[in-house]
């Protein structure tokens, strides 16, 4: 023995109060010829290690505080639990932990990406579909990464997936025994985008809906508003465009010049090409429409005005107790245009939005209300092609539900000759990925689990503001419980 020296160790709390042990140590000389240490200090197992002045469970209790919490909310949580640290100490107790051992690829893979900075950077996450655990993070979506990490890992037998053709490339080339699976919910949500498509195409039968659940006396006496009725300045944009690349077209010139000419993407030509009319690309026929700050106010603006309070200074002041936010002006413009009547009328029912009808088509039929199948039905006794359209969404849904993945190919040659461009261009995405499809349709598995994960990795770089650098998040990931 050499000597002795006294060593302080932090260790968990007891009774809410901080603890400290002290150690007495020895030292020790080293005999051994050919070691280069002259003298060394022993080590008490399970409760001491070198340079370390916390004990390893306490060590352990704050990594899972900074897994969980991160740092700026995990040192406020330590200082709680009477083991109070910074929260860079967090951070580098994250660090220092190592990475889960993986020496082969789960049996069912799951893959998506997830974005480390928004429209610039992305990195992929995998998780074993069975534990529903990830296992590993990527740098990047690149079918090169994908592929040769599957190489480097064999065993995987699915590869759970999106419609995201860089998993697929990367599937092929480094599991290619593999069987690629096409998530079933985003197959849905391509369709729910197709309907929308279709519904915005026949918009003009959609004022079919207000006579079928509006009384008589609120009916609009006018004539339905005429296709085309946008004046915003994304309709006009998108109607010049949409002419532009018709009459470019007609001339003989292709994408790639139009593209050029115009300053516009070769894949918006093909879409503004794509379209007969340009109504159909102004599907979201919300757009260029701001709501104002005093569309929920004004029924009760309406009330009082007919009840007899027509001070415009009155009327501001009680919303305002209500919660308005706005200007006295605002209010006053409002009312403006109602002094000359007797009463303020009530607005005429308005048809519903093309996003709103494609969410009563993409709904089971069971779980509508009544009010919305009516409208429902009224719209497609108007539309005989929104009719058909319905027909075959309904039967793709029944595909999917009863996993009848063989019927696939059946449903596809109906749907491509039922003549609506929004459905034949989604079985056009379906023929380009058939197999994978086919199979999505048929197995239990999906990518839900890789979904929740993608969730949470959106909360954790929340939690870590300007913290997430990729090694850290990655931790944090794949080693929390």
């Amino acid at each position: 023995m050499h000597s002795r020296y006294e060593r302080r160790l932090l260790d968990t709390a007891a009774g809410g109060q901080e603890v400290m042990i002290c150690l007495s140590v020895r030292r020790f000389f080293c005999l051994g010829p050919g070691c280069a240490k002259v003298t060394f200090a022993e080590q008490v197992p399970g409760l001491t290690s070198a340079h370390a002045r916390r004990s390893p469970g306490l060590t352990g209790v704050l990594q899972a505080i900074a897994l969980a919490a991160g740092g700026r909310a995990g040192a406020r949580l330590s200082g709680q639990l009477a083991a109070g640290v910074s929260r860079m100490t967090l951070i580098r107790l994250i660090r220092a932990m190592p990475d889960p051992a993986l020496a082969t690829a789960p049996r069912v893979l799951g893959v998506d990406e997830f974005a480390l900075r928004r429209g610039h950077t992305y990195g992929t996450v995998l998780v074993d579909v069975e534990t529903r655990r990830p296992v590993d993070i990527l740098p990047d979506r690149s079918a090169d990464t994908f592929a040769a990490w599957l190489a480097a890992r064999p065993g995987t037998q699915v590869i759970c997936r999106d419609r995201a053709g860089c998993y697929s490339d990367g599937g092929a080339r480094g599991a290619p025994e593999a069987v690629q699976v096409a998530d079933r919910w985003h197959l849905l949500h391509n369709l729910g985008e197709a309907a929308e498509k279709a519904v915005a195409r026949h918009r003009h039968h959609l004022q079919a809906a207000v006579a079928a659940v509006t009384p008589p006396d609120r009916r609009a006496t006018e004539p339905a508003a005429p296709r085309g009725d946008r004046t915003d300045r994304t309709a006009v944009r998108t109607r010049t465009r949409h002419a532009q690349v018709h009459k470019m077209l007609a001339h003989g010139r292709s994408a790639r010049v139009i593209a050029a000419e115009l300053g516009l993407s070769r894949n918006t030509v093909r879409r503004f090409a794509r379209a007969a009319d340009p109504e159909e690309l102004l599907v979201a026929d919300g757009t260029g429409r701001r709501p104002s700050i005093l569309d929920c106010y004004e029924p009760y603006l309406r009330e009082r005005w007919n009840s007899g309070a027509t001070n415009a200074t009155l009327l501001w002041r009680e919303i305002r107790a209500r919660g308005y936010r706005g200007g006295y002006s605002r209010v006053r413009d409002y009312l403006a245009p109602f002094r000359q009547a007797a009463a303020m009328p009530a607005p005429p029912p308005r048809p519903p939005k093309a996003r709103k009808v494609a969410s009563w088509i993409m709904t089971r039929p069971g779980a509508l209300s009544a009010e919305d199948q009516a409208s429902l039905d009224a719209i497609l006794a108007a539309s005989p092609e929104l009719a058909t359209f319905t027909e075959h969404v309904r039967a793709f849904a029944t595909l999917m539900t009863e996993r009848r993945g063989r019927d696939l190919e059946q449903w596809m040659t109906a749907a491509a000759a039922s003549g609506e461009p929004a459905l034949q261009s989604f079985v056009t995405g379906l023929c380009a990925d058939q197999d994978a499809v086919t199979a999505g349709l048929t197995l239990p598995w999906s990518s839900g689990s890789v979904e929740g994960h993608i969730n949470r990795i959106k909360m954790l770089k929340r939690q870590m503001y300007g913290r997430a650098n990729p090694d850290l998040l990655r931790r944090r990931v794949l080693l929390a419980d």
